[in-house]
């Protein structure tokens, strides 16, 4: 992990999307290629959160507004000490997205979205999560598609790894993100 250069802030890049979407892998890509800190957001989740989930049951948004505060908090630690970071993050509600822009952390979203078909699929062949399959469908009711957000790059997530990396690198460039240069 590099801090960021002297010359610009330190800033925060959020991989959002349902599970199953890519999040952790296209964010530990992302991290690598910028040379930024990771954070995976599932790590901030309470073990009674991780339990509930595990047994299929969603958590209410009142649930969610804990975590996502950590989060917020979590990031400023990074930023004030000049570092920056890429957060995988669900994001699914827009008042979620809006506490998180509140934490004072400059930052830019990268959506991964991708059909409820693409999305099962990639679910039914990951093993070892605690966010059963079963939630997917909980995961697109809660989904505010952040269409009439200007902070967000929207990514296609049907393709190869790289591409998806490829096309979020290429969408923050195109945006005029902070990120526009690895270090």
């Amino acid at each position: 992990m590099m801090p960021a250069a002297a010359h610009s802030p330190a800033f925060a890049i959020v991989v959002m999307g349902v599970s199953g979407s890519g999040k952790s892998t296209v964010a530990q890509a992302l991290a690598v290629h910028y040379g930024f800190l990771l954070l995976d957001a599932d790590d901030f989740h309470s073990a009674e959160a991780k339990a509930q989930m595990a047994r299929g049951e969603p958590l209410t948004d009142v649930q969610r507004e804990p975590w996502v505060d950590a989060l917020g908090a979590a990031l400023r630690q990074c930023v004030t000490r000049g570092e920056s970071v890429v957060l995988a993050f669900s994001g699914l509600r827009k008042a979620h997205r809006a506490r998180l822009r509140a934490s004072g952390v400059p930052m830019r979203f990268v959506f991964l979205h991708g059909t409820p078909e693409v999305i099962a699929a990639r679910l039914g062949a990951r093993a070892g999560h605690f966010m059963p399959a079963t939630l997917l469908d909980s995961q697109f009711e809660a989904l505010q598609p952040p269409a009439d957000e200007p902070d967000v790059v929207a990514v296609d997530i049907d393709a190869p790894l790289d591409t998806v990396v490829a096309r979020a690198v290429a969408g923050l460039e195109d945006a005029g993100s902070m990120a526009a240069s690895p270090l």
